[in-house]
């Protein structure tokens, strides 16, 4: 049984791997979805990501889809409270921005999509620096008395945005973020390391990081010469072309095989040591995809192995 591990502050217990929902209703249709949450969860799994947002950047799609498809899961499974629901607010079509109205509105229509009573954990999608935090941490602690949201978070936000946000909570004794969800992997750490990562050590707060993967390149699957069929092919295979990413290959590559482990899992896993990391976030569009993913769960790797790809990331 894998344990599992505590979110930040809160009383929240999540699985070392938060399953991302950017793909349902994207790459990934109500069958696939469904088929891909049902072997998640059998695993042990029990923290889902997504947005009000996802997919609205598909032609014909409004936003939201996402978060109808799990909310169908959810209620056709009757195991709502077995899951931790995160989604996120701000760049629903319907629902721009962060203004206390705006934040409200959008999670009684997360509410409904998901066809629940309430948000596990409930993200600032991207900080909109033209409104107070006082604004925007007064709304979210209203949905929280209410009921409606359990615990708030932030993502995309600058140390000084989360700094002060953390602090009026404190002054005024309000609901307070208990995770931060940075843009982070072995090819991307100057997007989290540094300030902000010292700012949510020093605040007690999780790091959940999103783009884990950096879109499938730390899967391994992207080579030169290959060619690969995914939306995100493009995204991922950007990372070839620099130093630091073949540098990461090599050495993802060399502990893979020492550990009989998949490439993915390996980065997952070093991701999943970091300093106040507790769950990557990755997506998976197929059952078969989900194995590398889950096995970040029982994969400790040593001392000398994670020095080894932090030395070749650097």
């Amino acid at each position: 049984m894998t344990s599992l591990r505590k979110l930040g502050s809160s009383d929240l217990e999540v699985f070392p791997l938060a399953l991302g929902g950017n793909v349902f209703g994207w790459t990934a249709d109500e069958t696939a979805s469904f088929a891909v949450l049902d072997a998640y969860t059998a695993a042990g799994g029990n923290f889902v990501d997504t947005a009000d947002s996802y997919s609205a950047w598909v032609e014909g799609n409004r936003g939201g889809e996402s978060e109808t498809l799990i909310g169908k899961w959810l209620t056709s499974r009757g195991n709502r409270d077995d899951v931790v629901i995160a989604t996120k607010v701000s760049q629903h079509p319907d629902h721009q921005g962060l203004t206390g109205a705006n934040i409200k509105a959008a999670a009684d229509a997360s509410l409904r999509r998901l066809g629940t009573d309430r948000i596990d954990l409930y993200y600032t999608h991207f900080d909109k620096p033209e409104v107070p935090v006082e604004e925007i941490v007064g709304a979210l602690d209203e949905l929280v008395k209410a009921g409606k949201v359990r615990h708030i978070a932030a993502s995309n936000i600058s140390p000084a945005r989360l700094r002060a946000s953390l602090e009026f909570s404190d002054r005024e004794g309000l609901a307070r973020y208990v995770a931060l969800q940075p843009h982070y992997n072995l090819v991307s750490r100057d997007t989290y390391e540094g300030g902000l990562q010292d700012l949510v050590a020093a605040s007690g707060l999780a790091a959940v990081p999103y783009y884990a993967l950096a879109s499938g390149f730390l899967t391994g699957k992207y080579r030169p010469g290959t060619t690969v069929d995914s939306a995100r092919a493009q995204g991922a295979a950007r990372h070839l072309g620099t130093e630091r990413g073949q540098k990461v290959l090599t050495a993802l590559d060399e502990v893979a095989r020492a550990r009989d482990a998949e490439v993915a899992t390996v980065a997952l896993a070093w991701l999943a040591a970091r300093p106040t990391v507790a769950a990557p976030i990755a997506s998976a569009r197929t059952v078969d995809q989900l194995p590398a993913l889950l096995a970040v769960a029982d994969l400790k790797l040593t001392e000398a192995e994670i020095t080894r790809l932090t030395e070749a990331s650097a």
